[in-house]
């Protein structure tokens, strides 16, 4: 992690904000590295932020198995990994109303028709859920008053530049050295 601020006791500050935010959001172990620039003569504050690599992508095919019962027109859904269930609702949430989802135990649930095409549904989304995480964390460590915001982040690099004046050019470039930076592992 590396704070730059000409105020090194300004810089130290913004380093012990910076931990206690991602201890609170438990993100320590989910961030690769972090580089923040501060300039408080010019009001800015320049974050990228590169995020370890997540697994995959986890599909509802994955997590339950789905049969179609032609003669009730009915889909069966049978939970394999119950960890999931409350991904797999909301997705079907989104779709029916959850009067129109019959739940006869944790384990199963049915639905009026053939929805089998539900197996290559994304119930999961690890690298998104981080990502989110990590905005989360970003806003909180932003400056009061900082409502001007770029985002420039990219696939693993969650990057943005914020003041409460116009952004300069200099600090669009300073955030792409940042994320050039963070690419190359320095």
């Amino acid at each position: 992690m590396l704070v730059e601020c000409y105020d090194e006791r300004g810089a130290e500050v913004y380093e012990i904000i910076i931990k206690q935010i991602f201890q609170d959001l438990v993100l320590g172990s989910s961030v690769d590295d972090l580089k923040a620039y501060v300039n408080p003569d010019d009001p800015v504050f320049v974050l990228a932020i590169k995020m370890r690599k997540t697994s995959d992508v986890v599909l509802f095919g994955e997590v339950a198995s789905l049969t179609y019962d032609k003669a009730n027109d009915k889909t069966m859904i049978l939970i394999d990994n119950e960890n999931y269930l409350p991904n797999i609702l909301r997705e079907l949430w989104k779709r029916f109303s959850r009067d129109e989802i019959y739940q006869p135990n944790r384990y199963q649930l049915e639905i009026n028709g053939d929805h089998t095409d539900f197996e290559s549904l994304v119930v999961d989304d690890p690298h998104s859920n981080l990502q989110r995480r990590i905005y989360d964390a970003v806003f909180r460590i932003l400056p009061e008053g900082f409502k001007i915001i770029k985002d420039m982040s990219t696939e693993d690099i969650v990057a943005v530049v914020a003041t409460d004046e116009l952004i300069k050019d200099e600090w669009i470039e300073k955030a792409h050295e940042f994320i050039d930076e963070l690419n190359k592992g320095m």
